[in-house]
């Protein structure tokens, strides 16, 4: 698995274990998102700390993380963001859309 799935108190984090967010995990992490979500999970939180790369797929997963927990009235937040990964959310302009911070637990603080 390329990453893990950790169900805490009040949300669920999501470690991506591999260096690279793109075509050949996105699609797995989506389906995971959708399964965590679907069982009432509204906070999620993905750790990128390990993630060095990330494509549009990559870039896809995050954003269906961010609408499951909008529309379940909840909060996403990704953290750990490598600067070549935080590079491309900027040029994305994603940096104005999602809660980002640099350590899983300021994204706890978010939540609580």
């Amino acid at each position: 698995m390329d990453f893990n799935i950790d169900k805490k108190g009040n949300h669920t984090l999501i470690s991506i274990t591999t260096e690279k967010l793109d075509t050949k995990i996105a699609p797995t992490l989506k389906s995971e998102l959708v399964l965590v979500s679907g069982n009432g999970e509204k906070n999620i939180i993905i750790d990128l700390s390990n993630c060095r790369y990330c494509d549009s797929s990559g870039l896809s997963a995050i954003l269906v993380a961010n609408r499951l927990c909008k529309n379940a009235e909840g909060k996403f937040v990704l953290t750990g963001l490598q600067e070549p990964v935080e590079r491309l959310i900027n040029i994305s302009q994603l940096d104005t859309v999602l809660n980002i911070t640099n350590s899983v637990k300021e994204a706890e603080e978010i939540i609580d």
